[in-house]
C-alpha cells in the first residue's frame, strides 16, 4: 500500500495548478494526479501549415471529436451546447483562447442588486489580491484604466489592436458604444521565460511558441521545483471515505491501466464543472449513497455554459485573418442589468480579429455564402481575410434542470460512466442573445459588413463549465463553503468553475484561478483547524 500524502490534488489545470503552487510553500507532501500527461510543444498544431485541418479532428476541442485515449466521451445530446475542454498537464488552458477578464463586483451581489440567483458568500474584494498574483504568475498583457471593468494592472502592454481592431474601434466610436483592449494571457514582451507572441496562428489549438500562458509552462514548472509530486496518466474513478466520513484518498488507474489506492489526509478537486460532479456521483456509498459531498441534493445541478451569440461579416478592407491573439477589444456596453432590455443581467462583447482560409472555407460553405462552380475562387477572395466578428458571452443564471448526471450506458475506457448532460438555454438567456445579435449587427453594418452570418448559440461552445457544485454558507443550498470546502467531507476541498454561483458574462478562467489562489490562502490559515 502507498504511503498516504497530505494533500491530493486531482487535475492539473488552470486551478489544480494554482493550487498546487500556493500550497507548495507549506512543504507538506502533495502531490496531484492528471489523467493526461505532458505535452509536447513541438508537436503542436501551429508548426506546420496544415494546423487548421488539424483543428478538425485531433486537436477538436472537442473530447467526443478528438477521442484521445486522455479524454473521456461525454453524452451531451440533449443540449444545444457542446462540451469541449483538454486533458493533460495544463487542462484547457492548453487550448483557450486567452482572453483574460474577470468577474465585475455586481456578480457576486446577484441577488441583493436583481433579485435572481443567488449571492455568493464572497466577495470580489476578498479576491482582489489573488487576481493580482495570478496575473502576475500567468503573465497578462493589457492596458489598465478601463471604465467599465474591473482596475487591472497587466504586467504587459496591451496586444497590438491590428488591422481589425482599428475597423472595430472606428465602427464603436460611431456608435458611441463602450469598447478597450482585450486583457489576454499572450506575451507581448518577453516575460518570465517566455517568448513573446510571432503570431504562429490562432491561439485555441496550443501555442507552439510558448507565449499564450498555459499552466504547464507557469504554474507547473514553479511549484514542482518547490517540490509538489506530479503523476501523469492517471485517471481517478472515486474518492473513498473512511468510518468517520472523511476523505481517505482515491481509488484511480495508473499509465498500465493497473488498480491503485492512494490514501491523502486532504483532497482537493480541480477537475471543472462537469469533471467534478460525474466523480463525486461516482464516488456514492453506503454513507452517501446520492453521491460525495451532495446531502444538498445540488452535486451536478445548476450547470452554467454561458451562451455565446455570435455575428459576423465581411468588410471590404483587409483584417487579420488568423494572425494575432484571436481577440483584441472586448466591450462591457450591455454587462449590467438595464430592465428596459427586457431581461435582467447582461452580456460581455469580445470582437474577432477574423478566420484562416481553411477555416472559412469549410464555414462559409456550410452557411450557403460560399458556392461550388466558376464562382468559387471569386467569393472566396472576397471573404477570405475579410472577416469580422462580435460574440456576446451571455451569462447563464443558475436552473437546476441544466445538470450533469452520469450516464447509464456511455463508459471510458477504464469503464467508468460518462457524464450525461442536460441543459437548456433559459427564455432570460433567449432574450439576452437576441439584444445581442441585434447591437452585433448595427455595429456590422456601421463597419460596413455584407454577407452576415448568425451562430447563435455556438454549437460548440461549451467552453466554460460553471456552478455544478456552487459555493455558500448554508449546507441545504450548497455543496461547499465559503472557503471551498465541503459542508458534508470536512477534509474535502474544490477549487474548480463548479463551485461559482453565477456565470457573470465573461470568460472565467482568470476568476476560477483567483479563486484557487484564495482557498489555497484560507487552507493555510486553517491548518490548525482543518478538520473541525
Amino acid at each position: 500500500m502507498k504511503d498516504p500524502v497530505d494533500v491530493l490534488i486531482i487535475g492539473a489545470g488552470a486551478s489544480g495548478a494554482a493550487v498546487a503552487w500556493s500550497l507548495a510553500e507549506t512543504k507538506m507532501h502533495i502531490l496531484c494526479l492528471e489523467q493526461g500527461g505532458w505535452m509536447n510543444p513541438a508537436e503542436y498544431p501551429s508548426t506546420g501549415r496544415d494546423w487548421e485541418a488539424k483543428f478538425y479532428g485531433e486537436w477538436s476541442s472537442s473530447p467526443n471529436v478528438r477521442g484521445r485515449p486522455e479524454d473521456y466521451p461525454i453524452n451531451d445530446d440533449n443540449s444545444p451546447i457542446k462540451v469541449v475542454n483538454y486533458n493533460a498537464v495544463g487542462g484547457s488552458t492548453v487550448m483557450y483562447t486567452a482572453h483574460w477578464p474577470r468577474l465585475h463586483p455586481s456578480d457576486f451581489k446577484v441577488k441583493t442588486l436583481d433579485g435572481v440567483a443567488d449571492d455568493w458568500p464572497i466577495d470580489y474584494d476578498a479576491l482582489t489580491p489573488f487576481f493580482e498574483e495570478n496575473d502576475r504568475m500567468m503573465g497578462t498583457s493589457g492596458l489598465s484604466g478601463d471604465p467599465l471593468s474591473p482596475l487591472t494592472n497587466p504586467p504587459m502592454p496591451q496586444q497590438p489592436m491590428g488591422l481589425s481592431g482599428a475597423i472595430i474601434a472606428k465602427a464603436m466610436n460611431k456608435l458611441g458604444w463602450h469598447w478597450w483592449p482585450s486583457d489576454t494571457t499572450v506575451a507581448t514582451m518577453d516575460y518570465e521565460g517566455r517568448a513573446r507572441c510571432i503570431n504562429l496562428g490562432h491561439c485555441t489549438p496550443a501555442c507552439a511558441q510558448g507565449a499564450k500562458s498555459s499552466t504547464d509552462i507557469t504554474y507547473w514548472p514553479h511549484a514542482i521545483r518547490a517540490g509538489v509530486e506530479l503523476r501523469t496518466h492517471c485517471r481517478v474513478r472515486e474518492i473513498t471515505t473512511d468510518e468517520n466520513g472523511m476523505a481517505s484518498g482515491v481509488v484511480y488507474y495508473d499509465k498500465d491501466g493497473v488498480e491503485q489506492f492512494q490514501p491523502a489526509h486532504v483532497v482537493i478537486i480541480a477537475c471543472n464543472g462537469v469533471g467534478t460532479p460525474r466523480l463525486l456521483l461516482n464516488s456514492a456509498s453506503s454513507r452517501f449513497p446520492n453521491g460525495l459531498a451532495n446531502s444538498s441534493g445540488l452535486v451536478g445541478k445548476n450547470l452554467m455554459f454561458h451562451p455565446y451569440a455570435q455575428i459576423y461579416g465581411y468588410v471590404k478592407e483587409p483584417t487579420d485573418s488568423n494572425r494575432a491573439p484571436p481577440t483584441c477589444l472586448w466591450s462591457k456596453q450591455w454587462y449590467d442589468t438595464d430592465l428596459s432590455r427586457g431581461f435582467v443581467r447582461g452580456y460581455g462583447v469580445q470582437f474577432v480579429r477574423g478566420a484562416g482560409p481553411v477555416f472559412e472555407a469549410v464555414v462559409s460553405e456550410q452557411k450557403g455564402i460560399l458556392p461550388w462552380g466558376e464562382d468559387h475562387h471569386r467569393v472566396f477572395r472576397k471573404l477570405n481575410g475579410h472577416r469580422l466578428g462580435f460574440s456576446a458571452i451571455c451569462e447563464d443564471l443558475p436552473e437546476e434542470h441544466n445538470r450533469v448526471t452520469l450516464d447509464p450506458v456511455l463508459r471510458d475506457s477504464h469503464g467508468i460512466p460518462a457524464p450525461k448532460i442536460d441543459y437548456t438555454i433559459s427564455e432570460n438567456s433567449r432574450k439576452m442573445m437576441e439584444h445581442a445579435l441585434a447591437r452585433g449587427r448595427e455595429f456590422l453594418e456601421t463597419a460596413g459588413a455584407t454577407d452576415i452570418c448568425v451562430n447563435s448559440p455556438i454549437p460548440w461552445g461549451g467552453w466554460h463549465l460553471l456552478g455544478t457544485a456552487r459555493m455558500g454558507t448554508d449546507p441545504e443550498r450548497s455543496v461547499v463553503n465559503e472557503w471551498g470546502r465541503s459542508h458534508d467531507v470536512k477534509n474535502l476541498f474544490i477549487v474548480d468553475g463548479s463551485i461559482f454561483v453565477t456565470s457573470g458574462g465573461v470568460n472565467p478562467t482568470s476568476t476560477i484561478q483567483a479563486l484557487a489562489l484564495y482557498i489555497a490562502d484560507q487552507m493555510k490559515q486553517r491548518l490548525a483547524n482543518l478538520f473541525d
